[in-house]
């Protein structure tokens, strides 16, 4: 029976899908996203895909901090529906289950279907299920039976609510889901609201928790729900800033969901926002008379009654073992960042692994400062006098990559010194490898290196007799490398024994610790060409305003700029380029360029590019006149990352097309 309803199934998408009628259906749409995006095919149904244990522990590192936050929602809506047959799944932003709670009686039935903890949900491996569409679509959705999109999940049904972080970042999906349930769909209709409610419930406890050094306003437009819900939560500081929104504030206040207008809203006095003002906000105490009825006038949406949280003290701290973190001196680490916490959370990981015998890989985009961190971890560490070798792997030409990397015996080849050449993998011994762009390296030379990680020995080119060596590697990737694995770019293997541990670098527009960050970098500059340095409040604010797609080091780039161009050393708004003046979105307005052959009016046919990182690029170029070296300068690149990332986003010279 089970094979001809899943036959039934099969002709039931196929016919959807082929069908040139506009999709309106959400379901539907997501069958033809499975067909057109992922290339999978619904008369393969494929059973689910559980990670192993190394990948899960990856996924779960990423989010330890917000896992015991939810675990505690998670048991409190377990308790409600487990006696209806459901399990519960948390999964992160790319669809892995990080957490499970179901019942233990029907662990192999469970893990068989995919319900269980590793499971790979994303709509590209499963197809359309309640978490991939959520992911996609970044709201709630049930899925019942036959809505989804591989015939072998056709048994189950799922409620999924999207989870944003404390930023307003997708971080993730709270899932019910049941091996059986009822046929109608209206089945599920309390499943689905159960679920909603515990996710944000479980949101706003996370935001709590990550704002619980500072003071948090709570805002409901009924009186009895400000307590228990608080349907607005505001977070700001002692000068009465906005730092924090939470989901409902940011769609209230801002009159819309659109990063644009949060990032309006943080930042934001209180003073601009309630007609009382800051001090009828700091009248209002958690410890008030009970029954005491406090109100705000919003300029735009009226009457909220509301009651402050002050921050929570801080919790006595035990003495440190001697081999914990706080006895590990390391001014270099400490110098990376101000109050970030996602920065001060790398520290302290990259605390405790300075003298382990683990190999280190960053994560980062572009200019976060991956090496950086890494000579920080170095010289933190019981290695730093010896040697630190530095290897981007994308700037060494392909031809001389595996001399330059493992060195060459006398006469191995015409033209090589006739004493040979140590490579500097054989330099690093006893200190740090860095090997940066790692997903950029040769997939020959990924079996060599692997080879040499492996038996820490190394073989010069031409040599017979390997050389034994001791190091400890770091390497950094702005690239999704699991990505380049499934695409048979880069060895699976070589991965494992690269990320002994993973640390996530942030983005700049991501950092709370912008300020101090500017002033650092600013004092360095300064140090560097012989003068003194100061910021004057509106250089300053622009600078923070920025988006800074090349992250710290178009920042550095800037500043230096700005002080060799300044009047003494005080950098004013003048002093600062041209660019920084656009919006922060970073879409700068390009200037009207026509391409040789082309009408001055053909910009406006330019294509939507799939990434931000692809328009800044394009708008730099055209800004630039399509000079490589010049956009190259400002976006803090090289030239042949230049042109590697146009190929990746399909950019072509006008006078090349």
């Amino acid at each position: 029976m089970q094979n001809i309803d899943q036959r039934a199934h099969i002709e039931r998408v196929l016919s959807v899908t082929r069908s040139a009628e506009t999709k309106a259906d959400r379901i539907q749409r997501s069958w033809q996203r499975c067909i057109e995006d992922y290339d999978l095919d619904p008369t393969r149904p494929t059973p689910a895909h559980i990670l192993e244990a190394s990948r899960l522990r990856e996924h779960r590192d990423q989010v330890e901090d917000f896992l015991q936050v939810a675990r505690t929602g998670m048991e409190q809506l377990y308790k409600r529906v487990c006696d209806l047959g459901y399990v519960l799944l948390l999964t992160d932003a790319g669809g892995v289950t990080v957490d499970f709670i179901g019942n233990d009686r029907w662990q192999g039935e469970l893990r068989r279907s995919g319900l269980y903890l590793g499971a790979d949900w994303s709509e590209a491996r499963a197809g359309t299920c309640a978490v991939g569409t959520c992911i996609a679509d970044r709201s709630a959705i049930t899925c019942h039976q036959t809505d989804h999109f591989d015939a072998s999940h056709i048994g189950l049904t799922c409620n999924s609510a999207p989870l944003l972080d404390p930023t307003g970042e997708f971080m993730g999906v709270l899932d019910v889901s049941a091996l059986t349930s009822p046929s109608p769909r209206e089945s599920q209709h309390l499943a689905l609201q159960l679920t909603m409610m515990y996710a944000k419930m479980i949101e706003d406890a996370n935001f709590l928790h990550f704002f619980r050094s500072a003071s948090v306003l709570r805002l409901s437009a009924v009186w009895p729900m400000v307590d228990p819900s608080g349907e607005l939560m505001l977070a700001f500081d002692a000068d009465g800033v906005v730092v924090g929104a939470n989901s409902g504030a940011r769609r209230m206040l801002n009159g819309g969901a659109e990063s644009g207008l949060v990032t309006e809203l943080v930042g934001a006095p209180l003073d601009s926002i309630f007609r009382e003002g800051m001090q009828a906000v700091w009248g209002i105490t958690r410890g008030g008379a009970s029954g005491q009825r406090s109100a705000l006038t919003t300029y735009q949406h009226g009457v909220f009654y509301a009651e402050v949280i002050l921050p929570r003290s801080q919790p006595e701290r035990r003495p440190a073992a001697p081999d914990a973190e706080a006895s590990v001196s390391a001014p270099a680490l400490d110098r990376l960042a101000g109050d970030d916490p996602q920065m001060q959370r790398l520290i302290r990981q990259a605390k405790r692994l300075v003298n382990k015998s683990v190999d280190i890989l960053l994560h980062g985009e572009t200019g976060t400062g991956k090496e950086v961190v890494a000579r920080a971890l170095h010289e933190s560490s019981a290695r730093r006098d010896k040697a630190f070798v530095a290897i981007n792997c994308a700037a060494i030409p392909e031809s001389l990559i595996e001399s330059e990397l493992f060195g060459y015996a006398p006469g191995a080849f015409t033209g090589g010194r006739s004493k040979g050449m140590r490579g500097l993998i054989a330099q690093a011994d006893g200190g740090t490898l860095f090997l940066d762009e790692i997903g950029d390296m040769p997939p020959h030379l990924q079996t060599r290196l692997l080879r040499v990680l492996a038996e820490k020995e190394v073989t010069p080119l031409g040599g017979d007799k390997p050389q034994s060596i001791r190091l400890t590697v770091v390497a950094a990737s702005h690239r999704d490398l699991r990505k380049l694995i499934a695409e048979g770019l880069f060895r699976e293997d070589l991965y494992y024994r690269l990320c002994g541990a993973i640390l996530y670098l942030p983005p700049l527009r991501q950092r709370h610790d912008i300020a101090y960050l500017i002033e650092r970098l600013a004092a360095e500059e300064a140090a560097e060409m012989g003068c003194s340095a100061s910021i004057d409040p509106q250089a300053l604010a622009a600078l923070c305003a920025h988006a800074w797609p090349g992250n710290v080091r178009q920042l550095r780039n800037v500043l230096r700029f700005a002080l060799a161009v300044s009047d003494g050393g005080t950098v004013r708004i003048d002093d600062l380029p041209g660019e920084l003046m656009a919006p922060a979105s970073a879409s700068y307005p390009a200037p009207a360029i026509a391409a040789p052959a082309a009408p001055a009016a053909a910009d406006t046919d330019r294509p939507r590019w799939r990434d931000q990182e692809g328009q800044w690029l394009l708008d730099a170029l055209q800004r630039h006149k399509w000079c490589i070296t010049a956009a190259a300068e400002e976006l803090g690149l090289c030239r042949a990352t230049v042109y590697r990332r146009m190929k990746r986003h399909g950019i072509v010279q006008p006078n090349q097309q």
